[in-house]
């Protein structure tokens, strides 16, 4: 599940920077996508 939360997170990021959307948003996406990569490894590690 989460994994597919990263992938989708991540297809959107990917557009937004092609598209060449504002900064703003792109960071936005970007620190969303590496709190969903961190919360993924933790859990993977217990």
């Amino acid at each position: 599940m989460l994994n597919d939360e990263i992938c989708k997170l991540r297809n959107k990021l990917n557009k937004s920077i092609e598209k060449g959307d504002d900064y703003e948003k792109i960071y936005k996406l970007s620190v969303q996508l590496d709190e969903l990569i961190a919360k993924f490894y933790k859990i993977e590690n217990k």
